[in-house]
């Protein structure tokens, strides 16, 4: 299987990284270089401000001299890794706190009309080594008149450096941001990709035909669903497919046996083995054969018509209790033959239901076949009805041999017959109970089945109340 998922993950991963880091050194770079030189701005010039302040009560106490301010521009100097200038209005350097650098007295192309800007990035008329970034603000006296310039130089090498440092902090989280998305890859890797990987294969074995393949994931999270829905689904397909076989082998067994009787009595009396004066018994026993072939055909019609089409119904008021005497009148003869006698517990004289009537005497007819087969000789068949909540309900009881339990739930699929049932009853479809409950279930009602093991079987449908 390709991996073309863990791979495009793989990719965006990387890229993600890449750009990432791409963003930090270009864009962030600068845009980091130009916020820490704002900042340096702004703190040199209220750093000057500071200084101007003081000068001005310097001056107005009359004790302004270069002298005295020395101090404290040698502490601004160093406190902000800066170079602090005074000049005159005329240009003139006055005072340098850089003793390597530009000599006091020295003149300086300065125009005053620069200062308006309050600063300047550049190398200073040519006088600084390096680009520099300056600030200026006038030293005003009492009555605001200007006496100089204070000038205070940051140089790039020093902006450089608070950039990198900023930048080195930004590449050591972006690295540990990196990392952490490695470790949310590593979860996604084992917690989504290999489930998924799980799921894809068993979808392939499912689709190969290895329905019963087990994926053997134990999660239980959105994927963890998925995958139980999806071994739920081969397991119920395994079932299918099994049913069919079965299905299938019914099929050909109950054609089969019929078919293997009508032809070897037929082959018989063709070549004499029959003797002529049989042949009317052995053309009876044909007959008999022909149809059940006839019955097991328009069984699987009647219900191959309810799968395409559903079941249609011409629903009608009627008394059940006069539909069930008529169906127990049409087993007398069978009934008289193992000695069975009928127990009838009714609700009422009459009992009416709204339901499509041939159907339902074609539903009493399989469920009461059903208890004389399997009922003991001389036995009794106990068939009851009562009414609970608008719905008339109908229970036929026989004290038979029972029903496995291992097969309770399959007795009504088509053709299913237990070991027990195809000993006794050779000549059933194994048909009726599927469709008696095809046509209880076309009523919007259910049918169900309790049975113990050589105590008897009871079942019991339901029927909405009707109407005289």
């Amino acid at each position: 299987m390709k991996r073309f998922l863990y791979i495009k993950f793989l990719l965006g991963y990387a890229f993600v990284a890449f750009v990432g880091f791409l963003c930090i050194a270009t864009f962030g770079a600068n845009l980091l270089s130009k916020q820490i030189q704002q900042h340096n701005i702004k703190k040199m010039y209220q750093t000057a401000n500071t200084i101007c302040e003081n000068y001005q009560s310097m001056y107005n106490s009359g004790q302004i001299n270069i002298d005295s301010m020395q101090p404290q521009l040698s502490t601004a100097s160093i406190a902000t890794n800066t170079t602090v200038w005074i000049l005159d209005v005329e240009g003139t350097l006055l005072y340098n706190s850089d003793t390597n650098g530009i000599a006091v007295g020295s003149q300086t192309p300065f125009d005053s009309l620069d200062s308006i800007n309050h600063y300047m990035v550049g190398d200073f008329y040519g006088l600084l080594p390096d680009n520099t970034t300056s600030v200026f603000v006038p030293l005003l006296s009492s009555d605001f008149g200007k006496n100089g310039y204070i000038i205070i130089h940051l140089f790039n090498a020093t902006l450089l450096h608070d950039t990198n440092t900023a930048l080195n902090i930004a590449y050591i989280t972006y690295v540990f941001i990196v990392l952490l998305s490695g470790i949310l890859l590593f979860i996604f890797h084992y917690n989504v990709y290999i489930p998924i990987k799980k799921i894809t294969k068993a979808a392939n074995e499912y689709s190969s035909g290895n329905l019963t393949y087990k994926m053997n994931l134990k999660s239980y999270d959105e994927i963890g669903y998925l995958s139980s829905i999806l071994e739920y689904m081969a397991t119920r397909l395994n079932g299918i497919k099994e049913d069919q076989h079965k299905f299938i082998a019914n099929v050909s067994h109950d054609f089969r046996s019929p078919l293997t009787s009508i032809k070897g009595y037929i082959e018989a009396m063709l070549d004499h083995t029959i003797p002529p004066e049989f042949s009317e018994k052995y053309l009876n026993i044909v007959l008999e054969e022909t149809n059940r072939l006839n019955k097991l055909t328009q069984s699987l019609l009647t219900l191959n018509s309810m799968d395409k089409q559903g079941t249609y119904l011409d629903c009608t008021c009627f008394d059940v209790h006069h539909i069930i005497k008529q169906v127990l009148a049409t087993f007398e003869g069978r009934c008289m033959e193992k000695e069975i006698t009928f127990d009838l517990t009714y609700s009422s004289r009459e009992q009416y239901v709204y339901g499509d009537m041939g159907k339902i005497q074609q539903v009493l007819y399989n469920l009461i076949d059903n208890a004389i087969k399997f009922s003991n000789p001389n036995s009794t068949i106990h068939i009851r009805t009562y009414v609970l909540k608008e719905k008339v309900f109908i229970s036929i009881k026989d004290n038979g041999i029972g029903i496995p339990k291992s097969s309770i739930q399959k007795i009504w699929d088509r053709f299913y017959k237990t070991d027990t049932s195809r000993g006794k009853d050779k000549m059933g479809t194994g048909l009726g109970l599927s469709i008696t409950k095809e046509i209880i279930q076309a009523h919007g009602e259910n049918i169900d089945v309790i049975s113990t093991e050589g105590v008897g079987t009871e079942f019991i449908f339901s029927l909405p109340v009707g109407k005289r």
